[in-house]
């Protein structure tokens, strides 16, 4: 049957199988996976929102400050590279790389890395969701508003139920209606990022862009406002009044006062007035109106809904405050809680196309984003700190290396010690050790007999223990 197509499908060629969606609704009713009878919900399907476009269009191509921020996090999100790091009791170790990283890092001809990043976090913003399936050595970044996915279960459980699973996709080419037979391909293909869960629905993103909608809209109209206002001569509204009974007079006279006196071309120019004309301004100018304030509130609350501090993309009341501490912070906030989340969301979304190697996960590395750099001295202080950490614990006779991968990895349960100890802890040639505060204190003289060797050869009796030089 067709789903079992689907599930079985796993070859390289993923250009194959291809229905039409009155085939799926008719065929896929119930089917049968190794032995295991499954059957597909009433309404097997999640359609990915319908607004894709017209927030990619009326968004994020038309609104500067909506594309200002998007690009924002594009410009960092991109720079970030994939790694696997190991995991170690629970915690996180070294990152290290091998093959099995290529088809991320070469995700199709003429692509890197940056490109995967940027194509999956621009459809995660736009419509909630970013779609990405193996294909070979290659990987396919699909348009979300083109695909459906598909839910079942073993024991024919509808949406929402808590067995049900997504277990597969439908994608169509061209768009639902184009009339192009769609493709379908196994979950276990396909990796899903979702950039904000929907709430109404159980396995589907939305866009951050939606509770945005009419801040934009009043950020377009703000905008408009500002280029009516110059292109009506940079002045108030004006109310003409004239005393003239002759209608065609009348359609004359306003002919010629437009085109005398409209336009940003004629702003500041002199009016002049027939005789019986009076000119009464209505309305308020930009200043009256306190503009840059009006505009200024809807920019910083589209900022923040996007996850950028509005210092980092220039707007105007992030600027009022701006000082070089601010933007430190600002970046650090940026980094911390709209970056990292989104990486690490990201890298368990496609660690379902790629063969990660045991007791580790994807993760991903930004040791190379000068943007996220702490400042010179900053990272001059952490590292004297940890330095110091190390040589304390070698010093007191654990093992290099796993000192240097507790203080890194912030785990002192990972230390192993080596057997030595710090010279500091051995007893004087020679000789016993004096309790501790008594030297100096004993009138009696030092003995100095020297005292046969044991079979050891260190004449005390006890047997020497490695120190550490």
């Amino acid at each position: 049957m067709i789903i079992d197509r689907i599930l079985n499908g796993r070859s390289a060629e993923r250009d194959a199988p291809f229905i039409s969606v009155d085939q799926w609704v008719d065929l896929v009713t119930q089917f049968s996976y190794q032995g295991v009878n499954y059957s597909v919900p009433n309404q097997p399907q999640e359609q990915i929102g319908g607004n894709f476009a017209s927030l990619a269009s009326q968004a994020f191509m038309s609104d500067s400050v909506v594309f200002a921020c998007i690009a924002k996090q594009l410009s960092v999100f991109s720079e970030a590279r994939f790694q696997f790091r190991q995991l170690r009791t629970g915690g996180p170790g070294r990152l290290f790389g091998t093959d099995d990283l290529v088809p991320l890092e070469q995700p199709w001809p003429s692509a890197n890395t940056g490109d995967l990043l940027t194509r999956d976090l621009l459809y995660g913003i736009l419509a909630g969701n970013a779609f990405n399936v193996r294909v070979g050595r290659q990987i396919r970044c699909l348009r979300p508003d083109w695909v459906t996915l598909v839910i079942g279960s073993d024991d024919g459980a509808q949406a929402w139920d808590a067995n049900a699973e997504v277990v597969g996709i439908i994608y169509h080419p061209g768009g639902p209606n184009s009339g192009r037979d769609p493709v379908t391909y196994d979950a276990r293909d396909v990796a899903h990022f979702i950039h904000t869960p929907d709430p109404l629905a159980q396995f589907r993103g939305m866009s951050p862009l939606t509770p945005l909608i009419r801040e934009i809209m009043a950020d377009k109209a703000a905008m408009d406002h500002k280029l009516k206002f110059f292109e009506n001569g940079a002045t108030p509204q004006l109310v003409v009044k004239l005393d003239t009974p002759d209608l065609e007079q009348y359609k004359a006279y306003i002919e010629l006062f437009r085109s005398k006196n409209e336009g940003s071309d004629n702003a500041y120019k002199t009016l002049f007035l027939a005789a019986g004309a009076d000119v009464t301004p209505v309305g308020a100018d930009l200043k009256q109106i306190d503009f840059k304030a009006t505009q200024g509130a809807g920019e910083t609350r589209i900022a923040a809904a996007l996850g950028v501090p509005p210092v980092l993309v220039g707007l105007s009341e992030g600027l009022a405050s701006a000082t070089y501490s601010n933007y430190a912070m600002a970046r650090r906030s940026f980094a911390d809680g709209t970056l990292r989340p989104m990486w690490r969301n990201l890298c368990g979304s496609l660690a379902n196309i790629v063969t990660v190697p045991p007791k580790s996960e994807l993760w991903y590395d930004e040791s190379q984003i000068a943007f996220l750099r702490e400042d010179e001295k900053d990272a001059a202080e952490i590292q004297s700190i940890q330095a110091s950490t190390i040589n304390s614990l070698i010093t007191n006779g654990f093992d290099p290396d796993t000192a240097i991968d507790a203080v890194m990895a912030q785990d002192f349960s990972r230390l192993e010690h080596s057997g030595f100890l710090s010279v500091q802890l051995q007893p004087p040639p020679g000789g016993k050790a004096l309790p501790v505060g008594s030297e100096g204190d004993s009138n009696e003289p030092a003995d100095t007999t020297t005292k046969p060797a044991n079979q050891n050869g260190n004449g005390n009796g006890v047997k020497p223990v490695p120190a550490l030089n």
